[in-house]
Protein backbone atom coordinates (compact mmCIF):
# COMPACT_ATOMS: atom_id res chain seq x y z
CA UNK A 1 0.00 0.00 0.00
CA UNK A 2 1.59 3.01 -0.87
CA UNK A 3 2.34 6.01 1.78
CA UNK A 4 -0.11 9.21 1.32
CA UNK A 5 0.67 12.00 -0.67
CA UNK A 6 1.93 15.16 1.54
CA UNK A 7 3.45 18.39 0.34
CA UNK A 8 5.62 18.34 3.37
CA UNK A 9 7.35 15.87 2.43
CA UNK A 10 8.77 17.98 -0.69
CA UNK A 11 10.94 19.90 1.59
CA UNK A 12 14.62 19.11 2.04
CA UNK A 13 15.16 17.55 5.98
CA UNK A 14 18.58 17.34 7.08
CA UNK A 15 19.93 13.95 8.33
CA UNK A 16 21.00 14.06 12.26
CA UNK A 17 24.29 11.84 12.17
CA UNK A 18 25.06 10.16 15.86
CA UNK A 19 28.00 11.28 17.48
CA UNK A 20 30.77 9.52 17.76
CA UNK A 21 32.46 8.44 20.88
CA UNK A 22 35.79 8.63 21.66
CA UNK A 23 38.35 6.31 21.01
CA UNK A 24 38.65 3.23 23.34
CA UNK A 25 42.17 3.71 24.70
CA UNK A 26 43.17 1.12 27.55
CA UNK A 27 44.49 2.37 30.73
CA UNK A 28 47.40 -0.31 30.62
CA UNK A 29 48.89 0.32 27.26
CA UNK A 30 52.05 2.64 28.93
CA UNK A 31 52.35 -0.65 31.19
CA UNK A 32 52.23 -2.97 27.71
CA UNK A 33 54.45 -0.77 25.89
CA UNK A 34 57.24 -0.73 28.75
CA UNK A 35 57.32 -4.40 29.10
CA UNK A 36 57.61 -4.92 25.49
CA UNK A 37 60.47 -2.55 25.18
CA UNK A 38 61.60 -4.20 28.22
CA UNK A 39 61.91 -7.34 26.50
CA UNK A 40 62.96 -6.72 22.91
CA UNK A 41 66.58 -6.24 22.19
CA UNK A 42 67.82 -2.90 19.82
CA UNK A 43 69.56 -5.64 17.25
CA UNK A 44 66.62 -8.42 17.17
CA UNK A 45 63.87 -6.44 15.60
CA UNK A 46 61.63 -8.13 12.69
CA UNK A 47 61.74 -7.40 9.13
CA UNK A 48 64.38 -6.15 6.64
CA UNK A 49 66.94 -4.45 7.61
CA UNK A 50 67.29 -1.12 6.67
CA UNK A 51 69.70 -0.56 4.27
CA UNK A 52 70.49 1.66 1.47
CA UNK A 53 68.57 0.63 -2.03
CA UNK A 54 70.40 -0.16 -4.54
CA UNK A 55 71.50 1.46 -7.47
CA UNK A 56 69.74 0.90 -10.50
CA UNK A 57 73.21 1.03 -12.35
CA UNK A 58 74.59 -1.74 -10.36
CA UNK A 59 72.03 -4.44 -12.35
CA UNK A 60 72.86 -7.95 -12.04
CA UNK A 61 74.83 -8.86 -15.07
CA UNK A 62 75.43 -12.37 -16.16
CA UNK A 63 78.41 -14.73 -15.31
CA UNK A 64 79.11 -11.65 -12.64
CA UNK A 65 79.06 -13.83 -9.61
CA UNK A 66 81.48 -16.51 -11.10
CA UNK A 67 84.41 -16.96 -9.16
CA UNK A 68 87.07 -15.20 -11.51
CA UNK A 69 91.36 -16.61 -11.59
CA UNK A 70 93.71 -13.65 -10.81
CA UNK A 71 95.74 -12.50 -14.06
CA UNK A 72 98.02 -14.26 -15.73
CA UNK A 73 101.48 -12.93 -14.80
CA UNK A 74 104.70 -13.53 -16.95
CA UNK A 75 107.16 -16.14 -16.08
CA UNK A 76 110.15 -13.82 -16.01
CA UNK A 77 108.18 -12.32 -13.13
CA UNK A 78 108.08 -15.40 -11.18
CA UNK A 79 111.59 -16.52 -11.66
CA UNK A 80 114.47 -15.06 -10.60
CA UNK A 81 117.11 -15.04 -13.45
CA UNK A 82 120.27 -17.07 -12.93
CA UNK A 83 123.56 -14.83 -12.38
CA UNK A 84 125.40 -14.27 -15.34
CA UNK A 85 128.55 -16.18 -15.54
CA UNK A 86 130.66 -13.04 -17.54
CA UNK A 87 130.75 -9.56 -16.45
CA UNK A 88 128.38 -7.20 -17.79
CA UNK A 89 129.79 -4.86 -20.64
CA UNK A 90 128.86 -1.81 -18.77
CA UNK A 91 131.02 -3.40 -15.60
CA UNK A 92 134.59 -2.25 -15.21
CA UNK A 93 137.15 -4.06 -13.35
CA UNK A 94 138.78 -2.54 -10.35
CA UNK A 95 142.63 -1.33 -11.48
CA UNK A 96 145.23 -0.46 -9.69
CA UNK A 97 145.18 -3.53 -6.96
CA UNK A 98 148.35 -5.14 -6.49
CA UNK A 99 149.96 -7.89 -5.02
CA UNK A 100 153.63 -8.95 -3.46
CA UNK A 101 152.73 -12.73 -4.05
CA UNK A 102 155.48 -14.15 -6.74
CA UNK A 103 153.35 -16.46 -8.04
CA UNK A 104 156.39 -18.04 -10.23
CA UNK A 105 158.42 -19.27 -7.37
CA UNK A 106 155.25 -20.53 -5.45
CA UNK A 107 154.07 -22.89 -8.16
CA UNK A 108 157.47 -23.97 -8.55
CA UNK A 109 158.12 -24.89 -4.86
CA UNK A 110 155.11 -26.31 -4.80
CA UNK A 111 155.94 -28.62 -7.94
CA UNK A 112 159.09 -29.96 -6.10
CA UNK A 113 157.40 -30.34 -2.90
CA UNK A 114 154.01 -31.71 -4.01
CA UNK A 115 154.00 -35.74 -4.28
CA UNK A 116 153.40 -37.72 -7.45
CA UNK A 117 149.75 -38.20 -8.38
CA UNK A 118 149.21 -42.25 -7.99
CA UNK A 119 147.38 -43.94 -10.80
CA UNK A 120 143.90 -45.56 -10.18
CA UNK A 121 144.89 -49.38 -10.00
CA UNK A 122 142.77 -51.42 -12.35
CA UNK A 123 142.48 -54.65 -14.00
CA UNK A 124 141.82 -56.04 -17.16
CA UNK A 125 139.81 -58.89 -17.97
CA UNK A 126 141.63 -60.22 -20.51
CA UNK A 127 144.29 -58.92 -23.52
CA UNK A 128 142.30 -56.79 -25.33
CA UNK A 129 139.20 -56.95 -22.50
CA UNK A 130 137.88 -54.19 -21.40
CA UNK A 131 139.27 -52.09 -17.67
CA UNK A 132 137.76 -52.43 -14.31
CA UNK A 133 138.67 -50.89 -11.06
CA UNK A 134 140.57 -53.03 -9.02
CA UNK A 135 138.91 -51.78 -5.30
CA UNK A 136 135.64 -52.61 -6.11
CA UNK A 137 136.31 -55.87 -7.79
CA UNK A 138 136.76 -58.05 -5.07
CA UNK A 139 139.96 -59.23 -5.96
CA UNK A 140 141.76 -57.05 -3.30
CA UNK A 141 142.10 -58.53 0.30
CA UNK A 142 140.08 -55.53 1.84
CA UNK A 143 138.26 -56.67 4.36
CA UNK A 144 140.66 -59.91 5.98
CA UNK A 145 143.03 -57.03 6.41
CA UNK A 146 140.32 -55.15 9.00
CA UNK A 147 141.51 -54.80 12.53
CA UNK A 148 138.15 -55.57 13.79
CA UNK A 149 138.38 -59.12 11.47
CA UNK A 150 137.84 -62.33 12.92
CA UNK A 151 136.16 -60.85 16.07
CA UNK A 152 132.99 -61.48 17.12
CA UNK A 153 130.57 -58.35 17.12
CA UNK A 154 129.69 -57.21 20.72
CA UNK A 155 125.54 -57.24 19.59
CA UNK A 156 126.35 -61.21 19.19
CA UNK A 157 128.00 -61.50 22.90
CA UNK A 158 125.59 -58.98 24.10
CA UNK A 159 122.57 -61.20 22.69
CA UNK A 160 124.61 -64.96 23.96
CA UNK A 161 124.79 -63.32 27.32
CA UNK A 162 121.13 -62.33 27.45
CA UNK A 163 120.08 -66.03 26.11
CA UNK A 164 122.03 -67.76 28.82
CA UNK A 165 120.91 -65.67 31.38
CA UNK A 166 117.47 -66.31 30.20
CA UNK A 167 118.17 -69.79 29.90
CA UNK A 168 119.91 -70.28 33.53
CA UNK A 169 117.12 -68.27 34.97
CA UNK A 170 114.46 -71.24 33.26
CA UNK A 171 116.24 -74.38 34.28
CA UNK A 172 116.34 -72.39 38.30
CA UNK A 173 112.51 -72.06 37.92
CA UNK A 174 111.92 -75.72 36.66
CA UNK A 175 113.85 -76.88 39.44
CA UNK A 176 112.24 -75.42 42.00
CA UNK A 177 108.68 -76.06 40.64
CA UNK A 178 110.01 -80.04 40.96
CA UNK A 179 110.89 -79.44 43.86
CA UNK A 180 107.53 -77.97 44.89
CA UNK A 181 105.63 -81.09 43.38
CA UNK A 182 108.27 -83.69 44.29
CA UNK A 183 106.82 -86.35 46.30
CA UNK A 184 108.08 -87.07 49.82
CA UNK A 185 107.25 -90.15 51.97
CA UNK A 186 105.21 -90.54 54.73
CA UNK A 187 106.72 -91.85 57.74
CA UNK A 188 105.69 -94.55 60.33
CA UNK A 189 104.22 -92.25 62.96
CA UNK A 190 102.23 -90.04 60.20
CA UNK A 191 100.81 -93.43 58.72
CA UNK A 192 99.98 -94.80 61.79
CA UNK A 193 97.99 -91.19 62.90
CA UNK A 194 96.29 -91.29 59.93
CA UNK A 195 95.46 -94.81 59.96
CA UNK A 196 93.48 -93.73 63.66
CA UNK A 197 92.12 -90.34 62.56
CA UNK A 198 90.48 -92.87 59.09
CA UNK A 199 88.92 -94.99 61.56
CA UNK A 200 87.66 -92.64 63.73
CA UNK A 201 85.87 -91.17 60.71
CA UNK A 202 84.17 -94.46 60.05
CA UNK A 203 83.13 -94.75 63.86
CA UNK A 204 81.67 -91.20 63.62
CA UNK A 205 79.78 -92.35 60.11
CA UNK A 206 78.65 -95.55 61.54
CA UNK A 207 77.42 -94.19 64.78
CA UNK A 208 75.46 -91.77 62.28
CA UNK A 209 74.06 -94.71 60.10
CA UNK A 210 72.87 -96.71 63.38
CA UNK A 211 70.98 -93.78 64.03
CA UNK A 212 68.57 -93.76 60.95
CA UNK A 213 65.19 -95.07 61.77
CA UNK A 214 64.52 -98.72 61.12
CA UNK A 215 61.74 -97.81 58.46
CA UNK A 216 62.80 -95.90 55.74
CA UNK A 217 59.99 -94.95 53.95
CA UNK A 218 61.05 -91.04 52.43
CA UNK A 219 63.16 -89.87 49.71
CA UNK A 220 65.13 -87.98 51.63
CA UNK A 221 65.79 -90.75 54.36
CA UNK A 222 66.86 -92.88 51.31
CA UNK A 223 69.27 -90.45 49.85
CA UNK A 224 71.03 -89.93 53.51
CA UNK A 225 71.30 -93.44 53.85
CA UNK A 226 73.07 -94.00 50.10
CA UNK A 227 75.30 -90.88 51.31
CA UNK A 228 76.39 -92.58 54.63
CA UNK A 229 76.66 -96.04 52.92
CA UNK A 230 79.04 -94.87 49.91
CA UNK A 231 80.71 -92.99 53.11
CA UNK A 232 81.54 -95.82 55.51
CA UNK A 233 82.58 -97.72 51.86
CA UNK A 234 84.79 -95.21 50.88
CA UNK A 235 86.59 -95.13 54.01
CA UNK A 236 86.76 -98.87 54.60
CA UNK A 237 88.40 -99.09 51.39
CA UNK A 238 90.99 -96.13 52.35
CA UNK A 239 91.63 -97.72 55.26
CA UNK A 240 92.39 -101.69 53.58
CA UNK A 241 94.77 -99.21 51.22
CA UNK A 242 97.07 -97.96 54.11
CA UNK A 243 96.88 -101.05 55.79
CA UNK A 244 98.35 -103.10 52.96
CA UNK A 245 100.80 -100.58 51.53
CA UNK A 246 103.29 -100.03 54.30
CA UNK A 247 105.37 -97.66 52.55
CA UNK A 248 103.17 -94.03 51.30
CA UNK A 249 104.12 -91.25 49.20
CA UNK A 250 102.50 -87.98 49.02
CA UNK A 251 102.54 -84.37 47.17
CA UNK A 252 104.91 -82.10 48.51
CA UNK A 253 102.47 -79.49 48.03
CA UNK A 254 100.25 -80.80 50.83
CA UNK A 255 103.12 -80.05 53.15
CA UNK A 256 103.75 -76.41 51.63
CA UNK A 257 100.78 -75.38 52.70
CA UNK A 258 100.38 -76.32 56.17
CA UNK A 259 100.42 -73.28 58.60
CA UNK A 260 101.50 -73.00 62.35
CA UNK A 261 100.25 -75.85 64.23
CA UNK A 262 98.53 -78.11 61.38
CA UNK A 263 100.33 -80.88 60.57
CA UNK A 264 100.41 -82.90 57.11
CA UNK A 265 98.35 -85.54 58.39
CA UNK A 266 95.52 -83.38 59.57
CA UNK A 267 95.72 -81.30 56.18
CA UNK A 268 95.60 -85.13 54.38
CA UNK A 269 92.42 -85.87 56.18
CA UNK A 270 90.60 -82.67 55.40
CA UNK A 271 91.68 -82.50 51.83
CA UNK A 272 90.21 -86.36 51.83
CA UNK A 273 86.67 -85.29 53.19
CA UNK A 274 86.86 -82.24 51.07
CA UNK A 275 87.16 -84.64 47.89
CA UNK A 276 85.04 -87.37 49.73
CA UNK A 277 82.02 -84.34 49.06
CA UNK A 278 83.05 -83.71 45.61
CA UNK A 279 83.26 -86.55 44.03
CA UNK A 280 79.58 -87.48 45.77
CA UNK A 281 78.02 -84.81 44.81
CA UNK A 282 79.35 -84.78 41.22
CA UNK A 283 78.31 -88.80 41.15
CA UNK A 284 82.34 -89.84 40.43
CA UNK A 285 84.06 -93.23 40.80
CA UNK A 286 85.20 -93.21 44.29
CA UNK A 287 88.58 -95.77 43.35
CA UNK A 288 90.02 -92.60 41.27
CA UNK A 289 90.15 -90.69 44.22
CA UNK A 290 91.93 -93.21 46.58
CA UNK A 291 94.52 -94.05 43.66
CA UNK A 292 95.65 -90.59 43.85
CA UNK A 293 95.73 -89.58 47.46
CA UNK A 294 97.40 -93.27 48.29
CA UNK A 295 99.47 -94.06 45.03
CA UNK A 296 101.12 -97.28 45.67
Amino acid sequence: MAAPESIYNLLPRLQERPAKPPRYISTFRPSVKHETEKSKAQWKTMGPAKVAVPSPKNFLKKHSKEPKLPARKKEQDSKKLPALSVPRRTDHPVMGIQSKKNFINTNAVAAITGLPKKPQPIYVDRRQGDKYLLETSGLVPKYIKKKDYGITPKYVTRRTEEMKRAQKEHETHVLEYLKEKAMKQLSDEERENLLQGLKKNWEEVHHEFQCLSVEIDTIPKKLRKEKLESQMKQLEHDIDVIEKHKVIYIANDLTLHCTSGVSPVKLLEENTKRRLDKMQSSNLDRTTLTEQTFPA
